[in-house]
């Protein structure tokens, strides 16, 4: 593995970190007041190429490899960890779209994706689910030139800021679990579709909320994949994305522990800076520790994505370690700052209920342990 980074990566990356730094940083607050993305800073990502960056020049795309992403959602996530969503869903929806859309659906979304025209989603949860993905009951009946979706999607991001989604519904008997889901492009403006929105303590920008479907059309053309397949081809996307989720949150742990490292130089007690402390040293030092290696974790299984080579087990590593542990990070650090960390004056509260989302969206701990236990049991069969 080769950790130096080319020319042409630095200055891509150079350039991401200039953008979070002068234009999403100043609104990072605000947007978690009013609880909306920036429609007009996400056209400004998509022109950048910060969106989806892995996909091709045909499709609007910068063209770089996996671990790359992974950094430029790295140097955006630091800054405004909810605006980075929309690389995350960006990255996550147009590879499915272009795995298994048809030419002619891809052609239409997938540049609209990268351009930052349209914002999107997966509708996978339901009320009944959570864990127990493959637990759905919304249904998706054949009917003339295409299928009918009735039934209700719970906990989903941008369920109301959405354009469009893909959605996973029921066309085989409820018996037959996963080897019975579908997958569809929807449209969020057709008949049929309401939503509302949760109060949540963070992760107000991405807004999490539900999705009714009332005998909602979706045109034969708009199936991803094979039907009743879904499960099987679809899910395979969510290991990169679970690396990307990793790095996401670490940018933050590592953000706030570049402040605070600074802070506890500057700050004086008892005549001296509180950095001559080994009690206040010493968590910090053991912090970036771990950051390191829960970052290398990351890049591990986007090189891996690169190579074309099995990273489940890794992925599933990244989903449930660096959540939590850029949780513990952040706390650490809001702590050092005392009474100022515990209130607005610093960003360190609202990253700590940001990040906490984390902990459960996606895959909660439990369940990436499973992913990680039956990989390696597999290994010994």
């Amino acid at each position: 593995m080769e950790f130096s980074l080319s020319e042409d990566q630095r200055n891509f990356i150079e350039v991401a970190r200039d953008f979070a730094a002068k234009k999403l940083e100043p609104g990072y607050g605000a947007r978690d007041e009013n609880g909306v993305f920036s429609r007009e800073l996400t056209l400004e990502m998509g022109a950048l190429g910060f969106i989806a960056p892995e996909q091709s020049e045909k499709f609007g795309g910068s063209n770089v490899d996996y671990l790359t992403s992974g950094l430029v959602m790295e140097a955006l996530a630091g800054r405004d960890f909810n605006m980075a969503y929309v690389q995350l869903l960006g990255s996550l929806n147009s590879q499915i779209l272009q795995r298994y859309a048809n030419t002619q659906v891809a052609d239409q979304w997938i540049p609209k994706i990268c351009s930052g025209e349209v914002f999107l989603g997966v509708a996978l949860t339901e009320p009944g689910g959570g864990s127990d993905a493959a637990n759905l009951q919304l249904r998706a009946e054949k009917v003339d030139g295409g299928y009918q979706l009735s039934g209700e999607k719970a906990s989903i991001s941008m369920a109301d800021q959405a354009d469009i989604m893909i959605v996973f519904a029921r066309t085989g008997k409820k018996e037959s679990r996963a080897k019975g889901i579908s997958a569809f492009l929807v449209e969020m403006k057709s008949e049929g579709i309401s939503t509302n929105r949760y109060a949540d303590m963070g992760q107000k920008c991405i807004g999490r909320g539900s999705i009714f479907f009332d005998d909602v059309f979706v045109p034969d053309s708009h199936r991803l994949g094979d039907e009743n397949k879904a499960f099987s081809q679809v899910m395979e996307g969510f290991d990169f994305s679970r690396a990307l989720i990793g790095l996401q949150c670490l940018s933050v742990a590592e953000q706030s522990l570049n402040e605070t490292w600074k802070y506890v130089q500057q700050r004086t007690a008892f005549g001296k800076p509180i950095s001559d402390n080994q009690g206040v040293t010493f968590p910090l030092a053991e912090a970036q520790t771990q950051l390191e290696a829960a970052k290398l974790l990351c890049y591990k299984t986007l090189w891996l994505k690169d190579q074309n080579l099995p990273h489940t087990s890794e992925a599933a590593m990244c989903k449930w370690w660096a959540p939590k542990l850029s949780f513990d990070i952040v706390h650490q650090c809001l702590l050092m700052h005392g009474h100022g960390g515990y209130g607005q004056d610093y960003p360190f509260e609202q990253r700590l209920r940001d990040v906490l989302g984390l902990q459960i969206g996606d895959g909660t701990a439990q369940i990436m342990k499973m992913v990680i236990a039956r990989e390696k049991l597999g290994e010994n069969q």
